[in-house]
């Protein structure tokens, strides 16, 4: 009888050694020994376990699988072919080449079937926490009943380069905390890095670290054993009260006699010579990239996901029967689309700012604007890294977070993350991944820094995640130049794709809201003070939106003639502005005061509207209370900024030490007139 995949799972196991080795020859590039190393615990997951349907890569209620170890894509990208995605064997012949669907670290939008872009290792399990916490949520605002339309696990293979990442630290504590038992996690213990052995560095005890985060740990267990894993991971699956590490002992490139168990298996190809003698070690005597007709049909996932997928069709179908409302505000929120209400909702949000102009800190904006819009935006889930007070991201709609007595959640939608900046930004791209929520999260800005890549990420995702960062300035006062954010809103202006609003009164924080909940493409951050802004009168409000506008023209301070010069300034620095418009006025100088709330958005505006902005011929002079660079390709005649550090003092006392007065922006205007001070 001839031997079979179905009949034979080293046989399928061997089918991802092969792919991985000869597309990283042919590439010249990439990292073959994970692949190689974990091909036995992947056919232990996705040939017995994991509900997923190859021909619909979106189907809500899924598992999520999430390769942490991103490097190892070749992993992901065999699995997917072999299961019946739509990636084409012509796609893993040309990995990592331009524009193939098989980049050289997995990238969600790119290739069908991955959940999120891994690569900077420790975000993946990260992103997974969030996403098993959205799964968690959404069960208990949708599920009714017998009707459990959520109901789904997310599995997680991760290395030891992930591990070692402090922000593994934060995600997995968190885990532990939210009880998320749902979350099954496999880690790839095979003690080899790019350096080498990990013993001299990497001497912690993983599995107390996480029976001490509040995990069931199994193991260790041989991970090359294909059933002691598919054990492992049905133990996993019993938990109701725990997130679980599965510890899998492996062989970092497995098969190959010369370069299993070093270095070398890691990052680098196998070589000609060394593929050859692998595909004797293991028995695979087929040409490169050719894949037998049974191991095909041993893994092809499709018939068995569609089965699985019409079968919570028939259920969803009930569940829409029995709760009508509940099941069409699922299908809207897993699609993504805000709800009918929400531009009503926002026109009145900004009319009413507009019409109470209130003088508060744009942080109090914020949370003025955040209390129509989660009232109006369900979806929207909120938080605050241990800075709850200081960010002002809770209202009344989104109570806290917490669990029920039997674990489940409470139904709060205001996270707690603690003090855990990057946990939380990349906790936020996995909930947004999972889809039904809108993440938005709070710390000041100066801590940005530790939030930078997961931020960078979510960019380069294209996720709908609003990142709020108070103290947003030298303005913050006593705390000193440790705390005072200089360089922070200019760095986050250079990641392409995100939006960053540095509002000015309460009508442009409400426009910045409306902005980041309406963008389902792009990541926003709003830049918010800590220290009272007067609010700026306005004649109309609809310009806003486009990143900058005509805030004041000279005759507002009474000079008839057209404006000699233009002042941009943003956030704080706008009152500044138009303060400085009247002094000049008092010397028959009539100035245009222009306000840039968000540069990225004015940008992208057409060369038309940003002429009638900035009209050619009249020199500018832009005021922000940050690094200058940013400023000069507004082709400025001068920039009052702050090139340097701040110091520890009352806000109004640095104002004036660092030139950031009505009086200095008048005298800067006059010089770039030609005129004396």
């Amino acid at each position: 009888m001839a031997t079979t995949a179905a009949s034979n799972p080293t046989l399928m196991a061997n089918a991802i050694r092969a792919l991985a080795m000869d597309a990283v020859q042919q590439a010249n590039s990439g990292h073959p020994g994970a692949p190689m190393g974990m091909a036995d615990i992947a056919v232990a997951l996705w040939n017995r376990h994991l509900r997923h349907n190859p021909s619909n890569p979106q189907w809500a209620d899924r598992d999520r699988f999430v390769l942490s170890n991103g490097h190892g894509s070749m992993l992901i990208y065999a699995l997917l072919h072999l299961t019946g995605y739509d990636l084409a064997l012509e796609e893993l012949k040309n990995f990592r080449q331009l524009h193939s669907k098989t980049p050289g670290h997995p990238e969600v939008g790119v290739t069908p079937g991955v959940e999120t872009t891994t690569g900077p290792l420790g975000q993946g399990i990260t992103n997974a926490v969030g996403l098993a916490l959205a799964e968690k949520m959404m069960a208990k605002e949708f599920n009714r009943d017998k009707h459990s339309v959520v109901d789904h696990f997310t599995y997680v293979f991760m290395g030891d380069g992930c591990l070692m990442e402090g922000i593994s630290h934060e995600a997995c504590s968190l885990a532990g905390a939210w009880k998320l038992n749902k979350l099954i996690a496999i880690y790839d213990d095979n003690g080899i890095s790019i350096d080498g052995q990990v013993a001299p560095w990497f001497a912690d005890n993983t599995a107390q670290r996480f029976e001490a985060y509040g995990w069931n740990v199994i193991g260790p267990v041989d991970g090359h054993d294909i059933d002691a894993v598919d054990a492992a991971i049905a133990q996993a699956k019993l938990s109701t009260a725990k997130p679980t590490l599965v510890i899998a002992k492996t062989h970092i490139g497995k098969g190959s006699p010369n370069r299993a168990n070093t270095a070398k298996a890691h990052g680098e190809p196998l070589g000609g010579d060394e593929i050859k003698l692998t595909r004797e070690a293991i028995g695979w005597a087929h040409e490169p990239f050719v894949i037998p007709k049974e191991v095909y049909a041993g893994w092809d996932a499709k018939a068995q996901g569609a089965k699985l997928q019409a079968g919570w069709d028939k259920r969803f179908a009930a569940y829409a029967k029995a709760h009508p409302a509940l099941a069409a505000e699922f299908k809207r929120r897993m699609a993504g689309d805000l709800p009918a209400n929400f531009a009503q909702t926002a026109v009145d949000a900004v009319i009413a700012a507009h019409t109470q102009a209130e003088t508060v800190a744009s942080r109090k904006a914020s949370q003025i604007a955040l209390e129509a819009f989660t009232a109006a935006v369900p979806e929207m889930l909120g938080g605050s890294a241990d800075l709850t007070g200081s960010n002002l991201t809770n209202t009344k709609a989104a109570t806290a977070f917490r669990l029920e007595a039997d674990g489940s959640s409470n139904g709060g939608r205001h996270i707690n993350y603690g003090v855990r900046e990057f946990g939380m930004a990349a906790i936020m791209n996995g909930i947004a991944l999972h889809g039904g929520y809108i993440p938005y999260g709070g710390t000041f800005l100066t801590f940005s820094d530790y939030s930078r890549n997961a931020i960078r990420m979510a960019a380069l995702m294209k996720l709908r995640v609003i990142h709020v960062f108070t103290h947003d300035s030298i303005g913050l006062g006593e705390d000193g130049p440790t705390h005072q954010s200089v360089e922070h809103v200019a760095s986050l202006r250079l990641i392409p794709g995100l939006d960053v609003w540095r509002p000015a009164d309460t009508a442009e924080t409400a426009v910045a809201w409306t902005m980041a909940l309406g963008n389902a493409s792009r990541p926003s951050v709003l830049a918010l003070s800590r220290q009272n802004l007067p609010y700026a009168p306005k004649k109309a409000l609809d310009e806003i939106s486009k990143g900058a506008y005509v805030l004041a023209e000279p005759a507002s301070v009474g000079i008839k003639s057209k404006a000699v010069a233009v002042i941009i300034a943003t956030g704080s620095e706008v009152q500044l502005a138009m303060r400085a418009q009247e002094l000049l006025a008092l010397d028959g100088i009539g100035v245009r005061v222009v306000s840039m709330p968000s540069t990225s958005v004015f940008d992208r505006q057409d060369a038309k509207y940003k002429k009638s902005v900035l009209p050619e011929g009249l020199p500018r002079v832009a005021v922000e209370m940050g690094v200058t660079d940013g400023w000069w390709k507004y082709g400025c005649a001068a920039v009052i900024g702050l090139d340097t550090y701040g110091e520890s003092a009352p806000a109004p006392v640095l104002f004036k030490h660092f030139g950031f007065t009505p009086e200095n922006v008048a005298a800067t205007v006059k010089v770039a007139l030609g005129k004396k001070k």
